[in-house]
């Protein structure tokens, strides 16, 4: 493994003016502001015939390429995307923003979606990115639903994984899916999952509507948690068994000790989302390839320090970003 080298950024300590995980949670997706940077969108036709959409910054050839993967029902739009592909401008890195199946804006042409564990989609667009700037450095941040997409993909490749790939970071990362979806279907748990439940059963019925006879609508219609989603969702569109064998098989946790690459792991105590008993730190001390932060605050995805709320500090961005460096060429002014 490479030589870590000394930290610079400070540990978390979270905003006065944001009490509790919950607060830090909504924060990022209602107050934050957005941060304006100019992409460009890309359609990429995928081997089955489907196709990804890619948010592109441009940047020096042979220089390091940030991919990034969002969260459940994200996309490339979140606004803790736009801050971390600026952060890459910043570097005079390039970046590019990956929208899973079906989040870009448009609905996807196959009979399937996307799921937590989907490492294929994954794995074609990092050998497309080497094939198109062979040597050039590819380091990767998932969050949540992403960075369980990206530890898994990373455990599953090991040592074969392109030599281009030179380091990741998953923040709030859902390691045990079903410790997680259980989290998620109890007290305030309840009220998120609706949110996601709402879009996610909406794409859902499409296709049932699109492929007649793949879905069960009345099922669709009467899920209320996750287990009643994968099961009618979830598992019959992407050949698992049902929820369990679902969560078991996509579970980030179980690939952890595969991992080759320098990866850091940034997760929060008192994340509503995810149990703080799934947390993987038995696996990070028993692995010289593994990082973590765990801090005791940050709620899901949030990690906002800072003394003024009109100057929010995304630490979680800005410590992914420092710690990614140290792995990739310092760029000529």
């Amino acid at each position: 493994m490479h030589d870590a080298g000394p930290r610079q950024l400070a540990d978390f300590h979270p905003a006065w003016w944001i009490p509790g995980g919950h607060g830090q949670t909504v924060w990022n997706r209602t107050l934050r502001r957005v941060v304006k940077m100019q992409t460009c969108r890309a359609r990429w036709t995928t081997p089955d015939g489907d196709f990804l959409d890619i948010d592109f910054l441009d940047g020096p050839l042979a220089s390091p390429q940030l991919l990034l993967l969002h969260g459940l029902e994200g996309s490339s739009e979140r606004k803790y995307v736009r801050g971390l592909l600026s952060l890459a401008a910043d570097r005079g890195w390039r970046g590019a923003a990956l929208n899973f199946r079906s989040c870009g804006g448009a609905s996807n042409r196959t009979p399937r979606l996307y799921h937590s564990g989907d490492t294929g989609d994954l794995d074609w667009v990092i050998s497309e990115l080497v094939k198109r700037d062979p040597g050039a450095p590819i380091v990767s941040i998932g969050v949540s639903l992403g960075g369980n997409v990206l530890l898994k993909w990373l455990g599953e490749q090991g040592d074969l994984a392109a030599e281009e790939v030179a380091a990741a970071v998953a923040i709030s990362t859902p390691f045990d899916l079903a410790a997680a979806a259980n989290k998620m279907s109890k007290g305030l748990g309840r009220f998120y999952s609706g949110f996601f439940l709402r879009t996610l059963k909406a794409k859902a019925l499409l296709k049932a509507e699109e492929y007649p006879g793949l879905l069960d609508r009345d099922a669709i219609l009467r899920a209320r948690d996750w287990r009643e989603y994968d099961d009618a969702v979830t598992a019959p569109l992407h050949g698992f068994r049902g929820a369990e064998d679902y969560w078991r098989r996509s579970s980030s946790l179980h690939f952890l000790t595969g991992i080759r690459r320098p990866t850091l792991l940034i997760n929060a105590r008192d994340d509503p989302f995810i149990p703080e008993s799934s947390l993987p730190e038995e696996s990070v001390s028993g692995s010289p390839w593994l990082e973590s932060e765990f801090t005791s605050r940050g709620g899901h995805a949030g990690f906002i320090a800072g003394a003024l709320p009109w100057r929010p500090i995304y630490w979680a961005e800005r410590r992914a970003i420092e710690f990614l460096t140290r792995f990739v060429p310092a760029l000529r002014p």
